[in-house]
């Protein structure tokens, strides 16, 4: 393998590349950035959107999925082999799986995200490997990118093969290269002709890049530094998948190191516009990083399942393992914590379907928030399980014990606070979000950067702005009789009022103290950034929880108390 030689750039450039791709406007409400500016808009996520009636369609889908998986897929075989077995993925074909997100005009099944993603929670009950195969193809491959920014040329000619099966990739990673574009070093140069471009670089972990037809590809332009996307069809001359990539866990996913040399690509599989690639990147994942908090519910609702079946089989000191307190409680924090992530998952993938809704903040703290948790459960199921948690399921069965893989579960699972941005890219960029009202309105008096015109300029609009919200912040009513509609939940629900208008006064008081050092104080914006997660998944559960009891839902006595527990 040809060596790639790393691509070097300042903090100050790296800065400048990400703040000339993150999405700037705010067109669409938010309830996570109000949150964070202290006003708790719970006519955003409430009334909470209950599930409706079921689509003929899906249901025939969902069915078949389910038989298929319980008669053809083996989840052992697939972890002891490190492959996909060719009859599972032949099936998947079969079942249209690899057109879930792609229209029905190209070939899809059309299903909406909330459709997709009740999918992605199945999957993640019973095989990660399959998760991982079918969302990197249309969450983040040609399928979702195409959809938002493809002509409809592009669409015509590659949906209809993703939707039958073609399987695609994305490639953004490099040797070098993580969450930092600014040193991308594969270049993609424009021909004199301006037919095409020629494309020279190495892409590390490129998930189903073994398996797959067509590729999403970022490159940047030598000279201008700007980064493009194009679709790139793995057949072409110069395209090699140079190496397999072997993992702890997930060990069938076809992850490939992949060279680009000389490699021609017509100027028609440029997606969008020229420099617009890592835009097109960061909003294609604003909806395709929802499968994985959908996943991490199926998990942590497995983990529940395996928990609840344990402590009440297994007998310690004349009592059910479940009767004694430390483990009962436990398993109730552990209820409560997939009672939350369920509602925080539901409620974020709805705000990506009804399209009135600006989801980056809600979408990154679904991710972060619910695979943190769900890893929390994973660890305390192997704990209540013991030894059993930490055995194979192929040793527990040849022994003759039922074969549950929490050792696997728990190998497979960890990748999540990794994939489509680590735990703390999540908070780097929901803290970024988090001060950007108060940089739009005073940045330009803590930049070093700025003259003193500009800082003098600033003023007048900080004094207009902070003399009416920063007293609000601390005046702000935030008890009886505010939220009485919703009954024994409202205390809570005022405490989240409260908390949200304490850490707005935080983070303000932090640029005031850190000024242009606040981006390098991570210590104080992630533990902002948590509390944010936390008061987010509270009000999705409270607001959830109220919905059951107002549908006279015969789970509302039960979700009430899931609430009030979390």
């Amino acid at each position: 393998m040809a060596e790639q030689a790393p691509s070097h750039a300042t903090e100050r450039e790296s800065r400048q590349v990400a703040e000339a791709s993150r999405q700037a406007e705010w067109e669409k409400p938010s309830f996570m950035r109000e949150l964070f500016l202290g006003t708790l808009r719970m006519d955003l996520i409430h009334p909470f959107p209950l599930p409706g009636t079921e689509r003929p369609e899906f249901r025939s889908f969902f069915e078949k999925l389910v038989r298929f998986l319980q008669e053809e897929v083996d989840p052992v075989t697939i972890d002891t082999t490190g492959e996909y077995p060719a009859h599972v993925v032949d099936g998947l074909r079969r079942l249209g799986a690899f057109g879930m997100k792609i229209p029905t005009a190209y070939g899809g099944l059309g299903f909406t995200n909330v459709e997709y993603n009740r999918v992605m929670t199945l999957l993640g009950s019973y095989e990660g490997n399959l998760c991982a195969l079918l969302s990197a193809h249309q969450s983040i491959g040609v399928p979702q990118p195409l959809k938002l920014f493809g002509t409809e040329e592009q669409k015509k000619k590659f949906l209809p093969r993703c939707a039958a099966g073609e399987i695609s990739a994305f490639a953004l990673t490099e040797m070098d290269v993580g969450s930092d574009p600014a040193r991308m070093s594969t270049t993609a140069v424009k021909t004199p002709d301006g037919a095409a471009y020629v494309l020279n670089g190495t892409k590390l972990w490129c998930t189903n890049g073994t398996m797959a037809k067509l590729l999403v590809v970022m490159a940047t332009d030598p000279k201008t530094k700007k980064i493009s996307a194009f679709v790139v069809e793995t057949d072409w001359p110069g395209v090699t998948v140079e190496h397999r990539c072997r993992f702890m866990g997930l060990r069938a996913l076809a992850n490939a190191v992949i060279s680009f040399k000389d490699v021609r690509v017509p100027a028609e599989s440029l997606i969008g516009a020229e420099g617009r690639g890592l835009k097109i990147a960061l909003t294609t994942l604003n909806d395709g990083r929802l499968s994985i908090p959908n996943t991490s519910v199926g998990t942590a609702k497995s983990c529940l399942a395996i928990v609840r079946k344990w402590a009440a089989e297994r007998v310690q000191w004349g009592r059910p393992v479940g009767k004694h307190e430390a483990v009962a409680h436990m398993i109730a924090d552990m209820a409560a914590r997939t009672f939350a992530m369920e509602s925080v998952a539901n409620l974020a993938t709805e705000m990506s379907d009804h399209k009135g809704y600006d989801i980056r903040l809600e979408a990154a703290a679904a991710k972060e928030w619910n695979t943190f948790r769900t890893w929390e459960m994973v660890d305390d199921t192997m704990q209540i399980r013991g030894g059993r948690g930490y055995e194979t399921e192929s040793s527990l069965a040849s022994r003759g014990e039922a074969p549950i893989g929490v050792e696997r579960m728990m190998r497979d699972y960890r990748i999540n606070k990794i994939f489509e941005g680590s735990t703390e890219i999540m908070h780097l960029f929901m803290a970024r979000e988090m001060v950007d009202k108060h940089l739009a309105v005073a940045g330009d008096l803590i930049d070093p950067d700025k003259g003193f015109g500009a800082k003098l300029g600033a003023l007048p609009g900080m004094a207009a702005f902070y003399a009416w919200w920063y007293p609000t912040r601390w005046l702000g009513w935030g008890f009886w009789p505010r939220f009485s509609s919703f009954g024994p939940l409202a205390g809570d629900l005022r405490f989240v009022d409260r908390a949200a208008r304490r850490l707005a006064r935080a983070s303000f008081h932090g640029m005031l103290v850190y000024q242009a050092k606040l981006q390098n104080k991570q210590a104080f914006l992630f533990r902002l950034v948590d509390i944010a997660n936390e008061l987010f998944a509270m009000a999705a559960s409270l607001s959830r929880a109220e919905a059951l009891r107002a549908s006279g839902s015969p789970q509302a006595a039960e979700a009430r108390d899931l609430a009030l527990q979390f």
